[in-house]
């Protein structure tokens, strides 16, 4: 095993034994594997085009998704998987030899077995460290994880019916590429251009969510908590917060949001619903605490996702893309339909009100809509989903100062980043030319100590220090 892909790398290196995540050894050396696979349909979708990106996009999307920090840790899900890449991959095989004789095909698109040992043994052959130059092993994994946090924006836009061709086609052309020999600079263009897709991918999330549910508010949302019993949902599906909140209505279950799923509060859509209690709990990390506080049931539609305690395991359970062994998935809609979540709903029935582990409130919802709608007075005077924001904001305020330059704003970037979607986020910033970025608290175990020099030297990007030093350093223009 070895995997750097967070910022949680052992020993900001990498993990070699099991994630400190919590990931196995077997389920990385699986995710090696998926994305071995999904490289070698991006291979033959390249050389097809026409239906094929979309067929192949789509498949990527959600297969890069499942892959990201946190997300998925079920091995049984990522062997059916493999599996359905492989039907994709041989299919879009025969559709190009259909064409003519295909030579020069890599490993990637080749390679193929249901058993689950030689999969094992493969995958063992497939990972982080199979690309032997540093450098170049550095900036096809620095694009691969900006393509997992461009995956995830992609996936919730597409569950609200909204996508983009030229995302699925990126895509397939990025993932095609780490197959090939490119030079230092066309590798870093290309991270480049990931980061121009990652703005695009944000654009059409924004675009969804807000057709879906309106433009986010400024809110004052509860912390405290109710009589009724509960359902706690955290991640990233508002469509599927959506669902959870018509299915629970009049059933005396309130839902509460956690984590990730906060920014739902700030909807108009949902606060037509009385049982929407309010957020319960704190950061991801602090689930393990909170989930067993809680006392009712627990629904987990993205990462994060962390080692599930025996305490909750009963009531806990994952949708979509997310998944835990020993815990219960609840299937994708039918086309058309809706998830079923009654079988969560009967169990809040059953469970204590919530334990309550603090009370107020706090204030969230500044948007970009929201912002913007006082741009007057700004010039006077988040949530990782929603980074559309930032940039949106700064280059509204760039038109309203009168500036040439988005860097001449008074404004800092500090990035904590964390996993794959803040990798997309500060691609987004590099692409629309924001300099000067401070990264932390680490700066990721995959950028190579030439990469690094590169992101110095091209884009000024720096690493934090301690926050009173940045904070004066901001402060005072630097």
């Amino acid at each position: 095993m070895f995997c750097y892909q967070c910022q949680e790398a052992a020993k900001n290196e990498g993990c070699t034994v099991r994630g400190v995540c919590g990931k196995p050894e077997e389920t990385a050396g699986l995710q090696d594997l998926f994305i071995h696979t999904m490289k070698g349909i991006a291979w033959y979708a390249r050389r097809l085009g026409g239906d094929a990106d979309e067929r192949a996009g789509r498949f990527i999307t959600k297969g890069l998704f499942a892959t990201i920090t946190n997300a998925n840790f079920d091995d049984d899900r990522f062997y059916g998987l493999i599996a359905e890449g492989m039907v994709l991959r041989d299919g879009l095989k025969a559709a190009l030899a259909a064409k003519g004789p295909v030579t020069g095909a890599p490993d990637a698109a080749v390679w193929c077995s249901r058993d689950r040992n030689v999969m094992k043994m493969k995958a063992a052959r497939v990972g982080v460290l199979s690309t032997p130059n540093a450098d170049v092993r550095s900036l096809r994994e620095f694009l691969v994880y900006g393509l997992k946090g461009i995956a995830a924006y992609t996936h919730h836009a597409e569950v609200l019916g909204h996508n983009d061709p030229k995302i699925w086609a990126f895509l397939i052309e990025a993932m095609n590429s780490t197959l090939e020999n490119h030079t230092l600079d066309e590798m870093t263009g290309l991270l480049v251009r990931a980061g121009e897709t990652a703005v695009a991918a944000m654009a059409v999330l924004d675009r969804a969510n807000t057709s879906a549910y309106g433009n986010p508010e400024i809110t004052t949302v509860s912390i405290g908590v109710r009589e009724n019993p509960g359902i706690l949902i955290s991640g990233h599906d508002l469509k599927d917060m959506e669902e959870l909140l018509r299915q629970t209505e009049g059933s005396g279950v309130d839902v509460y949001t956690h984590s990730e799923m906060l920014p739902a509060n700030y909807y108009p859509a949902f606060k037509k619903y009385k049982h929407f209690a309010g957020n319960y709990g704190n950061a991801w990390w602090k689930q393990d605490k909170e989930f067993f506080s809680f006392n009712g049931p627990v629904l987990m539609t993205t990462n994060c996702i962390v080692p599930v305690r025996d305490a909750y395991r009963n009531r806990i359970f994952t949708t979509g893309m997310a998944g835990y062994p020993g815990v219960k998935h609840i299937p994708d809609r039918e086309e058309g339909g809706a998830k079923d979540f009654s079988e969560i709903i009967a169990l809040a029935g059953t469970c204590a009100s919530p334990q309550e582990i603090e009370t107020g409130t706090i204030v969230g919802g500044f948007a970009h809509a929201q912002v913007l709608a006082l741009a007057d007075k700004v010039v006077d005077a988040g949530q990782c989903n929603d980074s559309y924001s930032l940039a949106l904001i700064a280059l509204k305020l760039k038109e309203v100062f009168g500036l040439d330059d988005i860097n001449d704003l008074p404004i800092s970037y500090d990035i904590a980043w964390y996993e794959q979607k803040a990798v997309a986020v500060l691609l987004a910033l590099l692409f629309l030319g924001v300099r000067g970025i401070r990264l932390g608290p680490t700066l990721p175990a995959f950028v190579s100590p030439n990469v690094a020099k590169v992101l110095v030297e091209k884009f000024a990007v720096r690493q934090t220090s301690d926050p009173r030093s940045d904070i004066g350093a901001m402060l005072a223009g630097n």
